[in-house]
């Protein structure tokens, strides 16, 4: 129930605690085979909850503590390992939390590929009681509650959340912060931007001026490059903007609720549209024409609007037009319990397509979608997240676009 998890955020937002908070993905859960058997969690992060596991001259130290997973009632003993054989001839040198018992728990279930899990740290000191408390979403609605309050968390990054007066630290999966030349000073903004926020539309086409060279690229590692450098853009610019305001002084706690709020609502807004509108920038680059071998947000049945039709909206209005040669691309960040929606936004189209950036899911799941007639599209560089059974049946961006420009030869 959302009240569950709206008390259990309530309860946590104490100083006592430290949040870390990512989405699941296939090396985290047992979806895509590796048998990691945890969730990576960064060194720095571990050794500042465990500061005995931060110790070079041990190979693989090792403690232990308490974890329950309050969203799905299971509670046992955790062994949290820096894994440093780097420093004894090896290649390893990462930090997890192991021991949870196998798919059984919900940390490891492939069907949780995905899913948004906040991990609250006990920072008191008192280590005969549970130090961990974790939830983690069971569905789309309990997701929003939780961005509600820490931001929107998107596959393959991380955020630390801490309610003793400390910043805010957010990364990248990989645990380097690079900023790809793209975070850029007050200064350096155009003097509008400052007065008012500029469209998504916007920030995307900046980043394509920061950063020419990624137009080298294969389309696939062109999204995902400019998306993070489009992502370090929009931060930059809302701490130019932003921070004096929330300076303040106030005249009240609802103008500054109002001014978080506003905040937030921006960042939702931005990564929900950002995906697809990096995808019509690289379609026009790739020499797809808009409302004529593609349509962007058309309306296809019932005022329904799919985020792409190709060739376009009149060919799929046009009775006479075949229907294989139509072709519909759904764009989602993350696709575990949304990829439904997708199924009636365009009737003539038996196989919808599916843009992802989700590191990994399930194999039942996968298999599902094909009994729906759902073509997944995957980045090439995240295909290597997904189970080694279905990463062939996967299509990449670049194969998406060789095929609609077929299609429109």
């Amino acid at each position: 129930m959302t009240t569950d998890l709206d008390t259990w955020l309530s309860d946590l937002s104490t100083p006592n605690y430290l949040w870390y908070a990512k989405r699941l993905s296939g090396n985290d859960t047992l979806a895509n085979g590796t048998h990691q058997a945890g969730p990576y969690i960064p060194k720095d992060v571990l050794f500042r909850i465990f500061p005995e596991l931060n110790n070079s001259a041990e190979k693989n130290p090792d403690t232990t503590f308490r974890l329950s997973v309050d969203s799905h009632g299971d509670e046992r003993m955790i062994r949290a390992i820096w894994y440093n054989n780097r420093l004894f001839g090896g290649t390893r040198n990462e930090t997890r939390i192991t021991g949870f018992g196998g798919i059984e728990s919900p940390l490891l279930d492939p069907e949780n590929t995905g899913a948004l899990a906040v991990f609250a740290f006990r920072m008191d000191g008192e280590h005969e009681d549970v130090i961990c408390r974790v939830w983690v979403c069971r569905n789309s609605t309990e997701e929003d509650l939780v961005e509600s309050h820490l931001g929107v968390i998107e596959p393959g990054k991380w955020l630390l959340h801490s309610f003793a007066g400390k910043p805010s630290i957010e990364r990248n999966e990989d645990d380097k912060a690079t900023r790809q030349n793209c975070w850029l000073e007050e200064k350096d903004f155009p003097s509008e931007w400052l007065q008012k926020f500029p469209s998504g539309i916007e920030i995307i086409r900046k980043t394509i001026e920061l950063r020419p060279e990624f137009s080298r690229d294969i389309p696939d590692k062109r999204l995902i490059k400019r998306r993070e450098c489009e992502y370090q853009l929009f931060k930059s610019l809302e701490q130019a903007v932003e921070f004096p305001r929330i300076q303040g002084p106030f005249k009240s706690i609802d103008l500054f609720l109002d001014i978080a709020q506003s905040i937030l609502q921006r960042r939702k807004s931005r990564a929900g549209r950002s995906l697809e509108l990096h995808l019509k920038e690289i379609f026009q680059e790739e020499s797809l024409v808009e409302n004529r071998t593609f349509s962007h947000q058309p309306v296809s049945e019932l005022n329904k609007r799919p985020d792409f039709i190709f060739p376009s909206a009149t060919d799929y209005h046009d009775p006479g037009f075949p229907d294989e040669k139509l072709r519909m691309l759904a764009v989602k960040t993350t696709c575990k319990d949304r990829w439904r929606q997708i199924l009636n936004e365009a009737d003539r189209i038996g196989t919808k397509h599916l843009l992802t950036v989700q590191q990994g899911i399930s194999v039942k799941q996968f298999r599902e979608m094909q009994e729906e007639h759902v073509q997944l599209v995957v980045p090439s560089g995240l295909i290597g997240k997904f189970h080694e059974d279905i990463r062939s049946e996967i299509m990449t961006l670049g194969g998406f676009l060789d095929e609609m420009k077929i299609l429109a030869s």
